[in-house]
């Protein structure tokens, strides 16, 4: 262990993490005052109906989101590290574009299906208008271009204050509302407004920096013009599109299903059980954020990126030990004290989705360093055919177990998206020696 933090780049990993988790951790804890204010001021239904009003908006900017914070980092990197500003502002700027078109597309599709699927899912027909306004946010949830010029200009401390701002003011509103007695649609509304604020913010944070680096012009959009100078954009987009919409938008899309076939109280406490797995996997997850941009300036054809990979991937592995045992042994009371005893029922559900928490901990390198090693395809099928055994799973396993059934779910598909995107990885390492450089792919 002394020799691996004698690594600068594992020692860059972690104070960035840090930074992240500094952020996250506060507001895992505010939003988890938002929706135990929510909780208590709603009724189950009406929870649950808040709930799938969030997770249809986030499930439909998830489908249609780029990852374009990953193309500025796997594009852009190479290019700062050989000073090349003109190539990252080409880089920037198709990313704008590319946000701002998949954007309005999302906001269309949402806002044109809601009235249609709302009935299905668990929204009530005098709620649909409070659910098209939360809509509007689309756009803005879609676009990771300002996260991506952040990460790869390495201001991760920039993130990590923006990570405060919307659970915070959601809470706040949240505590608002629950005083006030503002009902639901003073939630939906409280929610709205933190959404905004937060994003806005991430934009405001990320011209300031390019404005201080003297990097002009930098947030033109642009589109077609940018892609032909950029050799590969298109392919790395789009396959980057499809694997991470499709497992991006498994949690939401979860919400959604379980609301449809077992009603909205059950997506209440789905949305409640997912919540406090999602905060015991963050310490991984901000491991996952800087590792990416600190592996991009490796060769991939040396063994250096693939060795930190073994030594985060054990990191995070021990992490999530840690926080399983946390939430098997804390998890029923917290949920009990945050949300009250006609929700204990969600740590039943908490204690099966834990099962998969060391897997999605240990193995979260394996899809950037197929990234690293242009092996984005390979990345996709494997999210893909995880992601439809997932969708099976879900609908046999509520089918025949009910709520408990989505956790069960949940634990397979997690454990199937590991076993194949290990596959692919194990073949990119084997036959390194034929990747060229990081810079040299990325022209």
């Amino acid at each position: 262990m002394k020799h691996w933090f004698s690594d600068g780049a594992f020692r860059a990993i972690l104070r960035n993490a840090s930074y992240l988790g500094s952020g996250k951790l506060g507001g895992a804890l505010l939003s988890l005052i938002a929706l135990a204010c929510a909780g208590h001021a709603l009724s189950p239904a009406l929870f649950g109906t808040l709930a799938v009003v969030q997770a249809y908006a986030s499930g439909v900017s998830a489908l249609v989101k780029f990852q374009t914070w990953q193309f500025i980092v796997r594009f852009g990197a190479p290019a700062l590290v050989r000073k090349d500003i003109g190539r990252f502002r080409e880089v920037t700027r198709f990313s704008f574009g590319l946000d701002l078109a998949s954007g309005a597309a999302g906001l269309i599709a949402g806002m044109a299906l809601l009235p249609f699927l709302a009935q299905w899912v668990g929204i009530a027909r005098e709620d649909v208008y409070l659910a098209l306004l939360y809509c509007t946010l689309i756009p803005i949830m879609t676009a990771a271009t300002p996260t991506g010029i952040l990460r790869t200009l390495d201001r991760f401390d920039h993130l990590a204050v923006q990570q405060l701002v919307t659970p915070l003011l959601t809470a706040i509103g949240g505590i608002v509302c629950y005083a006030g007695g503002l009902g639901f649609a003073g939630f939906v509304i409280t929610w709205y407004v933190a959404e905004l604020a937060g994003d806005m913010l991430l934009w405001f944070f990320a011209a300031r920096e390019l404005k201080r680096r003297d990097i002009h012009h930098a947030l033109r959009p642009g589109l077609f013009a940018p892609a032909r100078r950029i050799g590969g954009a298109w392919d790395f987009v789009w396959t980057t599109n499809i694997a991470h919409s499709i497992w991006s938008a498994w949690g939401p899309l979860s919400n959604v299903i379980v609301g449809g076939m077992l009603g909205p109280a059950a997506a209440g406490l789905f949305k409640i059980a997912s919540t406090f797995f999602e905060s015991a996997g963050k310490p991984a997850n901000f491991l996952e954020k800087s590792f990416y941009p600190e592996i991009m300036r490796l060769d991939p054809a040396s063994r250096r990126p693939w060795r930190l990979a073994v030594r985060t991937g054990v990191l995070a592995g021990g992490l999530g030990l840690v926080m399983l045992l946390v939430v098997m042994a804390g998890g029923e009371p917290l949920i009990s004290l945050v949300f009250g005893k006609r929700y204990v029922e969600a740590f039943s559900l908490l204690q099966v989705m834990a099962a998969s928490l060391v897997v999605s901990t240990a193995t979260f390198p394996l899809e950037s360093l197929l990234y690293m090693a242009g092996r984005q395809r390979a990345a996709l099928v494997a999210e893909g055919l995880a992601a439809l055994a997932y969708g099976v799973m879900l609908v046999a396993m509520i089918h025949g177990f009910g709520l408990i059934g989505a956790g069960i779910a949940y634990v397979g598909g997690m454990i199937l998206k590991a076993l194949f995107t290990l596959v692919p990885t194990v073949a990119a390492y084997r036959g390194r020696a034929s990747l060229s450089h990081h810079e040299e792919v990325a022209m």
